[in-house]
């Protein structure tokens, strides 16, 4: 029976609430202030500082707001105002008397990784402006913290590793190693005895099966055994075994290379379907299946359904051309620490100096010191850039060639540079430079981001899920469509809980969209849909969803949910081709590369330009722009 909102624990004060929307500078200036000091003091929870130097609350450490992050409210409205017209022809703002060498619009891995390397190439007293919208610096690498009972609770809530489907570049490689990481140091912090003996489950959902269940041993037992305890009819166990189990060849008319063709020319639903003979009652168990960049059952490539070793290919011969991955990384808070090492290379007060891989987990961030007039690299939070042209010819002195106007609090300001690179999203570059050419507007226009949700929950415990032998719960057609325990770690000073009777935070994901219209309609869909949900419904499914995952083993939503941060990114990662709703087109053709193109004094890097949704195609990318830079001043 399903819980009234009470039962599941809405009522119940969560602290830090009052932060739902992430609230902004201007907001916590007023009388949100207020509210947060009464949060704050009404709490039984202390604010604990991860360091003895700075005293730490939501109010001045953005990594410790709960509620609504990610794209939160106060993020998003003014570039949809500028997506809007609101910001077209003539536009005045007030002159801070500020010039830079170099203004960049994104404070994400890609803009702070192009901050560092134009320092590199051409000094350190270099004058950088990092202008964000963001009440936090980062981008996608969101770091999340809870505090409690005098421990810290790490986890990320967004970008979560260092890896690829292909090797890191020189530049990628070079970068990490100026920060200080070595991937090839990962094992050494790994802890996975912490999740020795348990598995993956599926949830089975009694909307689509016969009951609400959850069956742990996914891909550990014989899948006769398996699907025996999962609470289905007959004639669909005997259909998922057999497609799961059968050694069948569906397309053996084919040869190897044929079928890699084919299968890259269908969906895996109708690979399914029409070639695995799957019964329609079956396809429920692999709606909520999400492929490398959002791709679903109806969207995905059969052909990516077998490299990610989906089911139904065990019979067949494909040809397949040889794959190197990148190494492996994972930090407590994900990328977000990447994001931290750049900072305190770029502005070392912030962290007190140079950071390594171990102590940048635990270092606290001064924020203060981000946007000092003495810094020569200067990071502006709360900052929308809403125009950024060229003033005209270069003044010879000063190199004055390009004006940017941004939207602080209520008020609108400029600033000047030699150069400007745009580490922000595609899609919002043709509304805040109007003079670009039309193709390449349309061409930045072409993807569409992929929505995420990333939530993340602060447990009591994880006994229920010891009970039910699980450390991580595949939901095919819930809210959220999986569920895990972050990666057990020890990195310096800070330890993942290792006993299911502590406290220790699950990572619930996300990727709402429409199935049965074209990828990148289904992402618009999506992006709507989530920009119109409030926090308190957010809540209430993520309630609902775990008390009917785990309510057969005593976990109380209401008890058992010490606090819950929502890490919402309707505007999601960067959109990546695929062979079914993407034209075949040459490297240089694809919309991705001419949208990207140098501008005069304008350059563009983010992860967008490289159409790949990783760390290292924004470093890539940063390290691209800053060379166009430097070309477009004959600095090279």
């Amino acid at each position: 029976m399903a819980k009234e909102p009470d039962e599941l624990g809405m009522s119940v004060s969560i602290p830090r609430r009052d932060f739902i929307g992430g609230v902004s500078t201007t907001a916590i200036l007023g009388s949100s202030l207020a509210r947060v000091a009464r949060a704050l003091s009404d709490s039984k929870e202390p604010v604990v500082s991860a360091s003895p130097l700075l005293d730490l609350s939501p109010a001045s450490y953005p990594p410790l707001r709960t509620g609504l992050r990610g794209q939160h409210p106060g993020s998003f409205e003014v570039a949809h105002e500028a997506r809007d017209g609101a910001f077209a022809g003539p536009l005045n703002a007030e002159d801070t008397g500020e010039h830079f060498d170099l203004v960049i619009v994104g404070a994400g891995i890609s803009g702070l990784a192009a901050a560092h390397l134009y320092r590199r190439a051409l000094g350190t007293e270099r004058r950088i402006l990092v202008l964000d919208n963001h009440d936090d610096f980062g981008g996608h690498a969101k770091r999340n913290e809870f505090h409690r009972d005098g421990r810290v609770y790490l986890t990320f809530g967004g970008a979560q590793s260092i890896e690829t489907p292909f090797p890191y570049s020189y530049t990628a490689k070079a970068l990490l190693a100026d920060l200080g990481i070595d991937p090839t140091t990962y094992k050494q912090y790994e802890r996975p005895a912490r999740i020795k003996g348990l598995g993956v489950g599926v949830f089975f959902d009694h909307e689509h099966f016969l009951e609400d269940r959850v069956v742990p041993g996914y891909g550990e037992r014989p899948w006769d055994v398996f699907f025996a305890e999962a609470p289905l009819s007959r004639v669909v166990r005997a259909d998922l075994i057999r497609l799961y189990s059968t050694r069948e060849d569906y397309l053996a008319e084919l040869d190897p290379l044929g079928k890699a063709h084919a299968l890259k020319r269908m969906s895996y639903q109708d690979f399914l379907l029409k070639h695995a003979r799957l019964l329609p009652d079956s396809l429920p168990l692999f709606t909520g299946l999400v492929f490398r960049n959002n791709k679903r059952v109806d969207t995905c490539p059969a052909y990516e359904a077998w490299r990610a070793e989906a089911p139904g290919f065990g019979g067949m011969r494909i040809e397949s051309q040889p794959t190197a991955d990148a190494e492996y990384f994972h930090f407590p808070d994900g990328n977000a620490s990447i994001a931290r090492l750049l900072v305190s290379r770029l502005i070392p007060q912030v962290f007190r100096g140079a950071q390594t891989q171990e102590s940048i987990v635990l270092a606290a961030a001064n924020y203060a010191k981000l946007d000092l007039p003495e810094n020569a690299t200067r990071i502006r939070l709360n900052s929308t850039a809403v125009r950024v042209e060229h003033i005209g010819v270069p003044d010879p002195i000063t190199e004055r060639a390009v004006r940017v106007v941004y939207v602080q609090g209520d008020r609108k300001r400029q600033v000047t540079a030699a150069n400007v690179i745009l580490a922000c999203f595609n899609n919002i570059i043709p509304f805040i430079v109007p003079d670009l050419p039309a193709e390449q507007k349309e061409a930045l226009h072409y993807a569409s981001k992929v929505p995420l949700q990333s939530t993340s929950v602060l447990m009591r415990n994880w006994e229920s899920l010891r009970r039910l032998g699980v450390h991580a719960i595949h939901a095919p057609n819930g809210y959220h469509t999986d569920l895990w325990l972050d990666a057990p770690l020890s990195i310096g000073g800070y330890d993942s809980a290792t006993d299911p009777k502590e406290p220790a935070v699950v990572i619930m994901w996300r990727n709402p969209n429409k199935p049965g219209i074209p990828r990148r309609e289904q992402n618009r869909v999506g992006r709507a849909a989530m920009l119109t949900e409030s926090f308190e419904s957010i809540e209430l499914a993520t309630r609902q969803q775990l008390n009917r995952m785990l309510g057969k083993t005593g976990f109380d939503a209401r008890h058992d949910i010490l606090d819950l941060t929502v890490n919402r990114w309707p505007h999601g990662y960067a959109y990546t081709y695929d062979t079914l709703a993407d034209p075949d087109l040459p490297e240089a053709e694809r919309p991705h590369v001419r949208g990207r193109r140098v501008f005069g004094r304008i350059a563009i890097a983010n992860a967008d330009s490289g159409a790949a949704a990783f760390a290292n195609v924004a470093i890539d990318q940063a390290e691209r722009a800053v060379q166009e830079c430097l070309v477009s001043r004959g600095l090279t």
